[in-house]
Parts: structure tokens; sequence; C-alpha cells
């Protein structure tokens, strides 16, 4: 399991592949697959450590191009208050007045 991966991913990993392999796939393209879709998931979730601050995305991304979780971890960083009863558009404009 590669450190940043939390139990859950892990889980879904293992599962994922057993799926796979009950599919006829090979043990190689499995795991390739389910780490595969694991990573996936994190990215969307912005839980990728190749992000510029983990959960933000790319600092020149627009928000419009950001998903909702992606502008939600921008926001708790920077201590917006009621942002987790906020939409995407609502994020956003919270976000661009702070700035």
């Amino acid at each position: 399991m590669p450190k940043v991966w939390t139990n859950k991913d892990e889980r879904q990993y293992q599962h994922i592949k057993a799926s796979e392999e009950e599919r006829g796939l090979s043990e190689q393209a499995a795991k390739r697959i389910a780490a595969k879709t694991v990573n996936q998931q994190r990215r969307e979730e912005g839980r990728t450590p190749n992000s510029i601050t983990q959960g933000t995305g790319n600092p020149h991304t627009s928000y419009e191009q950001r998903t909702r979780v992606q502008l939600y971890n921008l926001a708790k960083e920077r201590h917006i208050e009621g942002r987790s009863k906020m939409n995407k558009a609502e994020l956003i404009e919270a976000l661009r007045r702070q700035q």
C-alpha cells in the first residue's frame, strides 16, 4: 500500500483487484486497473500529493475548472466559515471575496 493511501483506499484497491481477477484478467492487469481507479478517485477528491497544496490542485487552474471538493479544501485552508454548507458556486464566490 502506498503510504499516502488511507485504509479505505487500500480496501477499495483490494476489492477492485479481486473483482478484475474474477473477471479473468491477469494479476498484473488487475493491479494496474485497481491502482488507476483508486488514484483517479483520490485525484477527484483533491487528495493527490502532486497538488501544489494538497487538495487544491494547480494554482493556475480557474475556480470553475476545479471540483467542489478541491474548492472546499482550499476554503478550509483559508478558514472560510460556513464552507461545509456551500455549493460550488458559493465556494467560488467566497474564495474570490477573500482574495
